[in-house]
């Protein structure tokens, strides 16, 4: 009993993670403060780690490991987490690289516009004349390829700016305003290399044996004050006119569909007959005949405009006039068995059933023979081969098919012997040189060749025209350096290095020169034939590869076709524009106010 009050009771010690901590360092702090043993075969004592007996220990102690030149060495970093959204991120990066370089080109292109030349170089007498007839598709790009420090050039068009003609359909409803498919021509020339001459005049007389073209002042209706212009070179690209194929009343009561005048005339006929069969009391008939569109011709442009009236009737006239929604309607007339006939049938049957569903009448194998105030009269052919006489009574008559010369091609055209067997305009050769004459070419409209009448025939013209009078110039420009070096070679020592190197320079020009005179034949290239079917539906033939077409119709055609020609406009000027008006009738809808 003695011996156990002698013994202490033992005490127990929880040992927590910190108090084993504190401990050694403590302990290594001690050892630290003892000397060293000295001498060489001294090493490093290691404090030993210490140990802390307990009779219960609650917890493990968990010691740092040193980091020092003999501790062991530390644990390996973490693993780096993995990254996500990789490819959205790429994508996003792309997006916007591709943004911010799409405004740059758009600033820079809209300070071009507001900023033309100031240094062009002014007309040079010793230069050769090339005047150039017309403002369209081939004249604009044969001015937007040559380089015009080579020649003197002139330009006369009654038309004071290029027209994109294959958006005009959409003037005409209020879809596209119509300036926003005009680009001015001096626009055009003033950011050329020199100097352009632009006069706003018509060309009346080609006089090809004096080499000189008259011209009649066009800036008002009743000018006839007419100048004449010698020439060198002569590109004429006057396009062609509407036909009428000789139909009585067709010049008198039918509107036409080339020209801006002429989309504004049929916007305000649409919106007169529209008001017109609203007036109180009207007469069903007269009614019903008010209310009546017809189309002749069923190739894209009248296509494109019978599908752009009824889209205009769909979603926006008959929302805001609803008392004429039973009986507007629209006919579209054409000669040949189908519409569309340069597209594959494909196209041309999803077309007639696309007009089918959107209630636009397509009349084919139907020619017109009369047309008077009210009403056309035509003669059908039925499958059986028999023929059928119709009268349709109508309120608006667009007339969008045919061309024929112009009073200055046939007069041109007579003066000329090699010309007088052609009938659909200015015979060429594969240079597109006017047969019959020597420096004066023709494209476009006014020409008879193998090639349709369209804007993409026209345009590659002007381009391949735009590099042959570009390699003419360099050709030219070749023999007088030629000559030159003929002229001082004949006057140097016979044997002479410098002789040698003078011949050896004329034989290099020599060999550039020949390269220069080897023209190529004009070669047509067709991309494919867009058009607009309505409700937002395209149709595209498009040529992929050498041996077959590509046919698409729908919705996403629909976006190809605007996207297209979007990217084919003029100016970026033309393209904003053009962008604009499409999301404004989006967001607005089109007006429907007569003016």
């Amino acid at each position: 009993m003695l011996a156990s009050r002698l013994v202490a009771p033992t005490r127990r010690i929880a040992l927590t993670p910190a108090i084993a901590q504190r401990s050694f360092y403590n302990s290594a702090l001690r050892l630290q403060e003892k000397k060293p043993v000295s001498g060489p075969s001294a090493t490093p004592v290691t404090p030993p780690s210490p140990v802390l007996k307990t009779e219960a220990v609650t917890k493990t102690a968990t010691t740092p490991v040193a980091t020092g030149s003999a501790g062991t060495p530390p644990p390996p970093p973490p693993p780096s987490p993995k990254k996500k959204w990789g490819f959205w991120k790429t994508t996003w990066r792309i997006t916007y690289g591709s943004v911010f370089a799409t405004l740059i080109y758009a600033g820079w292109s809209i300070y071009e516009t507001r900023h033309p030349r100031e240094n062009q170089s002014p007309p040079d007498p010793t230069k050769k004349t090339l005047v150039i007839l017309g403002s369209g598709w081939g004249s604009v790009s044969l001015l937007k390829t040559i380089n015009t420090s080579n020649y003197n050039v002139v330009v006369v068009s009654p038309r004071n700016f290029f027209l994109f003609t294959p958006l005009l359909p959409s003037c005409t409803t209020g879809t596209i305003e119509h300036r926003s498919i005009m680009e001015p021509i001096r626009g055009i020339i003033r950011n050329k290399e020199s100097d352009v001459t632009y006069y706003e005049a018509e060309a009346t007389k080609i006089d090809y044996e004096n080499r000189v073209v008259t011209i009649r002042d066009h800036s008002t209706e009743d000018s006839k004050d007419e100048r004449q212009l010698k020439f060198d070179y002569l590109v004429v690209g006057v396009g062609a006119m509407n036909s009428t194929f000789g139909i009585p009343g067709v010049q008198d009561h039918a509107c036409f569909l080339k020209e801006i005048p002429d989309a504004q005339k049929i916007r305000k006929k649409i919106m007169d007959c529209i008001e017109s069969a609203s007036f109180k009391n009207l007469d069903d008939a007269d009614r019903k005949r008010l209310l009546h569109t017809v189309v002749v011709g069923g190739g894209p442009t009248g296509v494109e405009f019978a599908a752009e009236l009824q889209d205009f009737f769909e979603e926006d006239l008959k929302k805001w006039i609803p008392g004429i929604a039973k009986d507007f309607k629209v006919t579209l007339v054409e000669a040949l068995p189908n519409v569309l006939p340069s597209f594959s049938k494909q196209l041309i049957d999803y077309t007639e059933r696309q007009f089918k569903a959107e209630k636009i009448s397509v009349l084919t194998k139907t020619m017109v023979k009369k047309v008077t105030e009210d009403t056309i009269i035509a003669e059908a052919t039925r499958p059986d081969g028999s023929k059928e006489t119709l009268e349709m009574p109508y309120g608006l008559l667009v007339w969008a098919t045919g061309n024929t010369v112009r009073p200055v091609i046939r007069d041109l055209m007579a003066n000329l012997e090699a010309q007088k067997n052609s009938r659909r305009g200015l015979l060429v050769n594969e240079y597109l040189v006017v047969e019959g004459t020597e420096g004066v070419w023709a494209l476009g409209d006014c020409t008879a060749t193998k090639y349709a009448p369209t804007a993409q025939v026209a345009a590659q013209q002007g381009s391949y025209l735009g590099g042959l009078f570009n390699q003419l110039a360099r050709a030219e420009d070749l023999e007088q350096e030629v000559r030159a070096l003929e002229a001082k070679a004949s006057q140097t020592a016979e044997g002479s290095a410098e002789r040698k190197s003078i011949l050896s320079e004329i034989e290099s020009r020599s060999r550039r020169l020949r390269r220069s005179k080897s023209l190529l034949p004009f070669e047509y290239s067709h991309q494919g034939s867009l058009a607009y079917v309505g409700s937002d539906k395209a149709v595209a033939d498009l040529t992929l590869w050498a041996e077959g077409n590509f046919a698409s119709g729908g919705r996403l055609t629909y976006m190809f076709w605007r996207s297209a020609y979007l990217s084919m406009c003029f100016s970026m000027r033309n393209k904003i524009l053009v962008l604009t008006d499409w999301v404004k009738v989006k967001v607005f809808g089109r007006d429907v106010s007569r003016e």
